[in-house]
C-alpha cells in the first residue's frame, strides 16, 4: 500500500528545501508547481481554456503563456483569480493523480505530494499525513522581502493570498520548524524518516 505524505507550508517558509532533501533520499516527489506548468504548455487543453477566459493578450509571441501578464490580470482581481483557479486546479489534480498512479503501479512505498496550496485546495483528504514547513510570520515576511526584493506591503499582500501559516501549523500532522539553520531542518527530517523507516520498505 502506497503512503501519501502531503508537503506544504507558506510562501518563503522553506518547503522547496524540504522537498529537495526528501527527493535526495530517494523518495519520489510529485510537485504541483511542475504540474501547473505542464498543464498550460503550448497546445494544451489548459492553455486553450485560459485563452478562452482571458483572451490572447496573455500569450507570448511563440504561443506560450505570458505568466507575468496573466499574473498582473488576476493578482489584484479576486473574481479573475477564481476563474483561473477553477480552470487550472482541476487539471493539476488530474496530473497529480496520474503521476501518483504510475508510481503506485511501480510499487513505490512512499510518495510526497509537494503542494503549496494543499489545505486551500483540500488535498489533505487524500493524504495519509501532512507535513507543514513552518516559520513564524515575521520571519516569513522578512525572508520573502529578502528573497524577492519586495517592500513590506508587497510581501504581506502575497502572504495574505494563502492560508495563514499559523493555521497550517495547527492543522499539521508533522511540523518541520525551519526557523533555524538548514542543518537543523535536515536533522528534523532525518529523525522523522528514521522513526518511520517502515514506510520506505
Amino acid at each position: 500500500m502506497t503512503f501519501i505524505l502531503g508537503l506544504t507550508g507558506g510562501i518563503a517558509t522553506g518547503k522547496s528545501t524540504v522537498a529537495n532533501y526528501l527527493a535526495e533520499q530517494g523518495i519520489p516527489v510529485v510537485d504541483a508547481d511542475v504540474g501547473a506548468r505542464e498543464v498550460v504548455k503550448p497546445h494544451s487543453e489548459g492553455l486553450r481554456r485560459i485563452v478562452e477566459a482571458f483572451g490572447e493578450e496573455i500569450l507570448l509571441e511563440d504561443g506560450s503563456l505570458n505568466r507575468k501578464r496573466l499574473g498582473e490580470l488576476v493578482f489584484s482581481q479576486e473574481e479573475k483569480r477564481h476563474i483561473l483557479n477553477s480552470i487550472v486546479h482541476v487539471l493539476i489534480r488530474e496530473w497529480i493523480q496520474t503521476k501518483t498512479k504510475l508510481l503506485t503501479e511501480e510499487g513505490i512505498p512512499l510518495i510526497v505530494w509537494d503542494i503549496p496550496l494543499l489545505y486551500e485546495t483540500n488535498y489533505q483528504i487524500d493524504c495519509d499525513l501532512v507535513m507543514v514547513v513552518y516559520v513564524p510570520k515575521e520571519l516569513q515576511i522578512q525572508r520573502l522581502m529578502n528573497r524577492d526584493k519586495l517592500t513590506l506591503e508587497q510581501a504581506e499582500d502575497r502572504i495574505h493570498t494563502q492560508m495563514p501559516i499559523e493555521e497550517k501549523r495547527i492543522k499539521a500532522n508533522i511540523l518541520i520548524n525551519n526557523s533555524g539553520s538548514i542543518e537543523d531542518t535536515y536533522l528534523q527530517l532525518d529523525s522523522w524518516l528514521k522513526e518511520n523507516a517502515s514506510l520506505l520498505e
